[in-house]
């Protein structure tokens, strides 16, 4: 049995980043994802659990309003769900985040406040990078200068986070080596040393939940471990087209070079009628 809960369940990521009790280990893990650019003084969650786009769609997205040190304010919506053209959906969500904070009347002066988008993908995401940190923004193409500071999209692809817990450097490393292995571990490293991960230990310790909340985790636990079997099976599916259409393209060579079909068929193990079909 896990010591602690699985961070990308829905009821997991609710309990770390979307209840109350949890706002120090939020504001703690956004000012480390954002050190150096903006420091977190308070934040509001404003939305819970957003209601579906889509007929059938469950999406898992906290709306998080956060007052800047100085007076500024900014809204984080926090992502953790494969969907289908992510990348899309996640311009999308931001978009319109920015669009319901319109005014009507003559007075307003589309004074909007900066959206950031985090997004946690427990999966690699092909067409974003290779890295496991991902910033987006507005920029001029010309000049690569900043456009504006008003949107902004975060992805991070845990799986290609490859550091080993004493090879963290800094708190932000921490969180994420601590999300990307909470369900495997005996105990939370840096605990000792540090009050947050000391809370983040007692709020995902799996001893420390009710039985009701225990049986609701457990199902959301099925949900997440189903999910994750329906998208090895569709990355395995899409690795076997690549296979088979890249055998095609090389039998299609070798039939252009005047390679008799059967010996393309003995290389390329197709079928003869497929290769004279080429």
């Amino acid at each position: 049995m896990a010591k602690f809960i699985n961070p990308f369940t829905d009821v997991g990521f609710k309990r770390i980043f979307g209840q109350e009790i949890s706002k120090p280990l939020l504001i703690n893990f956004l000012n480390n994802l954002l050190e150096g650019e903006r420091c977190i003084a308070n934040l509001t969650f404003l939305d819970k659990e957003q209601i579906p786009v889509q007929e059938g769609e469950r999406s898992l997205i906290y709306d998080v309003y956060c007052e800047i040190e100085g007076g500024e304010h900014i809204i984080v919506e926090m992502q953790n769900k494969y969907q289908p053209y992510f990348k899309n959906r996640s311009i999308y969500y931001i978009s319109k985040s920015i669009i319901q904070q319109g005014e009507r009347g003559a007075d307003w002066y589309y004074d909007v406040k900066a959206v950031y988008l985090v997004a946690f993908l427990n999966f690699r995401l092909k067409d974003i990078s290779d890295e496991f940190r991902t910033d987006v923004g507005l920029m001029n193409l010309r000049t690569h200068e900043p456009f504006s500071d008003k949107f902004r999209l975060i992805y991070l692809q845990l799986p290609l986070f490859q550091k080993e817990a004493e090879e963290c450097e800094t708190d932000f490393e921490r969180w994420i080596y601590v999300l990307k292995n909470m369900e495997t571990l005996n105990r939370l490293p840096f605990a000792a040393q540090n009050s947050v991960f000391q809370k983040l230990a007692s709020i995902t310790d799996v001893a420390a939940l009710s039985k009701q909340e225990r049986r609701v985790y457990d199902e959301s636990l099925r949900r997440y471990r189903d999910t994750v079997i329906v998208m090895e099976g569709q990355r395995a599916e899409g690795r076997a087209e690549g296979r088979a259409e890249a055998m095609l393209e090389t039998a299609r060579k070798m039939k252009a070079k005047g390679i008799s079909a059967s010996d393309i068929a003995d290389i390329t193990l197709l079928p003869i009628n497929e290769i004279e079909a080429l």
